[in-house]
């Protein structure tokens, strides 16, 4: 977790890189999943339950089903999300509770995106995530990767009980790190999420891949 100081720093070089050169930067905010890692749903069920028909019902009934946006929002706790799970399948709940177990360590950095990152912060540039994630990923990710003192501000959805694309969850970003929509573009792979970014006025790019992603950005003068 980015810590006072931590964000106190990259914030204090982003006013001194514009002060310097007289450029102004946008806050650009990212997604996490599909974004900085990749996520493979598709792929990771498949390496559970490794059975067409089983894949095909829990893709309907667990990582489709509403329930995974409450484990998003933070309000239905794991081990209630594995019984029902297991309820509405016919799985075993040890086999359910494998597919949860296993989401964690799924979501695996993408290179080039990690790299955009490091270019855009050392440029001055200030940097936000905004991210739907659950609880044991958004710990793990913490734990495992260290990418996040180039952040100014990390929203997970599960920590402010609030998820993408509904507003609130845009307006406690705006709100809590004091950014201005004008100001601001974010980079989200989900044409649902940015469309919601839009009706604040927030700039938006869709991410297809870390090379498309970083012309945009140019073409916002972000590099």
């Amino acid at each position: 977790m980015i810590c006072a100081g931590q964000r106190a720093r990259v914030i204090s070089s982003a006013i001194s890189f514009q002060q310097e050169t007289g450029w102004h930067a946008l806050n650009v905010v990212f997604d996490l999943g599909g974004v900085v890692f990749d996520w493979q749903p598709k792929a990771l069920v498949q390496r559970v339950f490794g059975d067409p028909e089983t894949e095909a019902l829990v893709h309907k009934e667990i990582i489709g089903h509403a329930d995974w946006i409450e484990l998003d929002r933070g309000t239905l706790a794991l081990d209630n999300a594995i019984v029902r799970g297991a309820a509405r399948t016919g799985l075993s709940r040890e086999s359910v509770a494998r597919l949860f177990d296993a989401v964690p360590a799924s979501l695996t950095p993408i290179g080039a995106t990690i790299e955009l990152l490091h270019v855009a912060s050392e440029g001055g540039q200030p940097l936000f995530v905004l991210s739907n994630m659950q609880h044991a990923s958004a710990d793990y990710l913490e734990a495992q990767h260290d990418i996040w003192k180039l952040f100014s501000g990390v929203v997970f959805s599960c920590r402010i009980r609030k998820v993408k694309p509904e507003p609130a969850i845009y307006e406690h970003l705006l709100t809590e790190h004091r950014l201005d929509p004008a100001e601001t573009v974010f980079i989200d792979d989900l044409t649902e999420n940015l469309e919601a970014a839009a009706a604040f006025g927030i700039r938006t790019i869709q991410f297809i891949d870390a090379a498309q992603c970083r012309t945009d950005l140019e073409r916002l003068d972000c590099l």
